[in-house]
Protein backbone atom coordinates (compact mmCIF):
# COMPACT_ATOMS: atom_id res chain seq x y z
CA UNK A 1 0.00 0.00 0.00
CA UNK A 2 1.24 3.50 -0.85
CA UNK A 3 0.60 4.78 2.67
CA UNK A 4 3.00 2.25 4.19
CA UNK A 5 5.60 2.96 1.51
CA UNK A 6 5.45 6.71 2.11
CA UNK A 7 5.56 6.35 5.90
CA UNK A 8 8.59 4.10 5.65
CA UNK A 9 10.72 6.77 3.98
CA UNK A 10 9.41 9.89 5.69
CA UNK A 11 11.48 11.59 8.39
CA UNK A 12 10.03 11.54 11.88
CA UNK A 13 8.53 14.69 13.34
CA UNK A 14 11.48 15.31 15.70
CA UNK A 15 13.85 15.56 12.73
CA UNK A 16 11.70 18.14 11.00
CA UNK A 17 10.88 20.01 14.21
CA UNK A 18 14.61 20.34 14.97
CA UNK A 19 15.59 21.39 11.41
CA UNK A 20 17.45 24.71 11.62
CA UNK A 21 15.20 26.53 9.13
CA UNK A 22 11.93 25.07 10.39
CA UNK A 23 12.51 25.96 14.05
CA UNK A 24 10.88 29.34 13.39
CA UNK A 25 7.51 27.58 13.48
CA UNK A 26 8.08 26.54 17.11
CA UNK A 27 5.06 25.04 18.87
CA UNK A 28 3.00 25.02 15.68
CA UNK A 29 4.86 21.83 14.72
CA UNK A 30 3.28 19.95 17.63
CA UNK A 31 -0.13 19.80 15.98
CA UNK A 32 -0.81 16.07 15.42
CA UNK A 33 -2.71 16.79 12.20
CA UNK A 34 0.57 17.73 10.55
CA UNK A 35 1.84 14.16 10.93
CA UNK A 36 -1.25 12.12 9.98
CA UNK A 37 -1.54 10.21 6.72
CA UNK A 38 -5.07 10.49 5.43
CA UNK A 39 -6.54 11.30 2.03
CA UNK A 40 -7.02 14.98 2.81
CA UNK A 41 -3.60 15.67 4.31
CA UNK A 42 -1.61 13.66 1.78
CA UNK A 43 -3.35 15.08 -1.29
CA UNK A 44 -2.96 18.59 0.10
CA UNK A 45 0.70 17.93 0.84
CA UNK A 46 1.24 16.86 -2.76
CA UNK A 47 -0.41 20.05 -3.98
CA UNK A 48 1.72 22.22 -1.71
CA UNK A 49 5.01 20.42 -2.31
CA UNK A 50 4.65 20.23 -6.08
CA UNK A 51 3.54 23.85 -6.25
CA UNK A 52 6.61 25.13 -4.40
CA UNK A 53 8.93 22.82 -6.32
CA UNK A 54 8.31 24.98 -9.40
CA UNK A 55 8.68 28.35 -7.66
CA UNK A 56 12.23 29.64 -8.27
CA UNK A 57 13.05 31.04 -4.85
CA UNK A 58 15.48 29.97 -2.15
CA UNK A 59 14.09 28.24 0.94
CA UNK A 60 11.26 26.48 -0.90
CA UNK A 61 11.02 24.03 2.01
CA UNK A 62 10.27 26.83 4.45
CA UNK A 63 7.56 28.22 2.16
CA UNK A 64 5.99 24.78 1.79
CA UNK A 65 6.04 24.36 5.57
CA UNK A 66 4.56 27.84 6.04
CA UNK A 67 1.56 26.82 3.92
CA UNK A 68 1.24 23.25 5.22
CA UNK A 69 1.10 24.28 8.89
CA UNK A 70 -1.95 26.59 8.85
CA UNK A 71 -3.78 24.36 6.35
CA UNK A 72 -2.94 21.29 8.52
CA UNK A 73 -1.62 19.24 5.61
CA UNK A 74 1.02 16.56 6.07
CA UNK A 75 4.14 18.58 6.86
CA UNK A 76 6.91 16.07 6.10
CA UNK A 77 5.41 15.18 2.75
CA UNK A 78 4.93 18.84 1.80
CA UNK A 79 8.55 19.59 2.59
CA UNK A 80 9.99 16.46 0.95
CA UNK A 81 8.06 16.96 -2.31
CA UNK A 82 9.83 20.28 -2.80
CA UNK A 83 12.94 18.17 -3.44
CA UNK A 84 11.52 17.35 -6.86
CA UNK A 85 13.54 20.43 -7.73
CA UNK A 86 17.15 19.39 -7.26
CA UNK A 87 20.39 20.10 -9.13
CA UNK A 88 19.58 17.40 -11.70
CA UNK A 89 15.97 18.32 -12.38
CA UNK A 90 16.17 22.09 -11.98
CA UNK A 91 17.66 22.98 -15.39
CA UNK A 92 15.09 21.07 -17.49
CA UNK A 93 12.20 22.15 -15.24
CA UNK A 94 13.13 25.81 -15.35
CA UNK A 95 13.88 25.71 -19.07
CA UNK A 96 10.43 24.20 -19.62
CA UNK A 97 8.99 27.00 -17.45
CA UNK A 98 10.73 29.60 -19.58
CA UNK A 99 9.49 28.01 -22.81
CA UNK A 100 5.93 27.80 -21.43
CA UNK A 101 6.03 31.45 -20.36
CA UNK A 102 7.39 32.51 -23.75
CA UNK A 103 4.61 30.61 -25.47
CA UNK A 104 1.94 32.11 -23.19
CA UNK A 105 3.27 35.65 -23.67
CA UNK A 106 3.59 35.00 -27.40
CA UNK A 107 7.23 36.09 -27.41
CA UNK A 108 10.15 34.54 -29.18
CA UNK A 109 12.41 32.68 -26.72
CA UNK A 110 15.84 34.28 -26.69
CA UNK A 111 18.94 32.17 -27.12
CA UNK A 112 21.30 33.01 -24.30
CA UNK A 113 24.71 31.42 -23.88
CA UNK A 114 24.65 30.16 -20.29
CA UNK A 115 27.58 30.90 -18.00
CA UNK A 116 28.16 30.30 -14.30
CA UNK A 117 29.45 33.81 -13.69
CA UNK A 118 27.89 36.47 -11.49
CA UNK A 119 28.00 39.10 -14.25
CA UNK A 120 26.10 36.83 -16.64
CA UNK A 121 23.47 36.13 -13.99
CA UNK A 122 22.97 39.84 -13.23
CA UNK A 123 22.68 40.68 -16.93
CA UNK A 124 20.38 37.79 -17.78
CA UNK A 125 18.01 38.33 -14.87
CA UNK A 126 17.81 42.07 -15.46
CA UNK A 127 16.38 41.38 -18.91
CA UNK A 128 12.55 41.34 -18.84
CA UNK A 129 12.67 39.19 -21.99
CA UNK A 130 14.12 36.43 -19.83
CA UNK A 131 12.60 36.70 -16.37
CA UNK A 132 9.01 37.62 -17.28
CA UNK A 133 8.34 34.45 -19.30
CA UNK A 134 10.33 32.40 -16.80
CA UNK A 135 8.32 33.57 -13.79
CA UNK A 136 4.99 33.27 -15.61
CA UNK A 137 5.87 29.77 -16.82
CA UNK A 138 7.00 28.78 -13.34
CA UNK A 139 3.75 30.00 -11.79
CA UNK A 140 1.58 28.23 -14.37
CA UNK A 141 3.60 24.99 -14.08
CA UNK A 142 3.35 25.23 -10.27
CA UNK A 143 -0.42 25.60 -10.37
CA UNK A 144 -0.87 22.79 -12.88
CA UNK A 145 1.44 20.34 -11.11
CA UNK A 146 -0.04 21.17 -7.70
CA UNK A 147 -3.59 20.63 -8.98
CA UNK A 148 -2.62 17.45 -10.83
CA UNK A 149 -0.81 16.11 -7.78
CA UNK A 150 -3.86 16.77 -5.62
CA UNK A 151 -6.29 15.11 -8.04
CA UNK A 152 -4.07 12.11 -8.80
CA UNK A 153 -3.47 11.36 -5.11
CA UNK A 154 -7.21 11.64 -4.36
CA UNK A 155 -8.03 9.28 -7.23
CA UNK A 156 -5.31 6.77 -6.34
CA UNK A 157 -6.36 6.82 -2.69
CA UNK A 158 -9.98 6.19 -3.66
CA UNK A 159 -8.96 3.42 -6.08
CA UNK A 160 -6.93 1.76 -3.30
CA UNK A 161 -9.87 1.88 -0.87
CA UNK A 162 -12.28 0.45 -3.45
CA UNK A 163 -9.82 -2.33 -4.23
CA UNK A 164 -9.50 -3.19 -0.52
CA UNK A 165 -13.30 -3.24 -0.16
CA UNK A 166 -13.59 -5.58 -3.13
CA UNK A 167 -10.96 -7.91 -1.65
CA UNK A 168 -12.81 -7.97 1.69
CA UNK A 169 -16.05 -8.68 -0.11
CA UNK A 170 -14.45 -11.62 -1.95
CA UNK A 171 -13.08 -12.99 1.33
CA UNK A 172 -16.52 -12.79 2.99
CA UNK A 173 -18.14 -14.60 0.08
CA UNK A 174 -15.54 -17.36 0.13
CA UNK A 175 -16.05 -18.02 3.86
Amino acid sequence: MAKKFIKKYMPNHETIRDHKYLRIFGRLLHNPNLWHFNRRSVSGAFAIGLFFAWIPVPFQMVLAAAVAIPTRMNLPLSVVLVWVTNPLTMPPMFYASYKLGSWLLNTQPINVQFSLEWEWLKTALSSPQLWEPFLLGSLIAAMISGALGYVVVRLLWRWQIIREWQERKKLRKSE
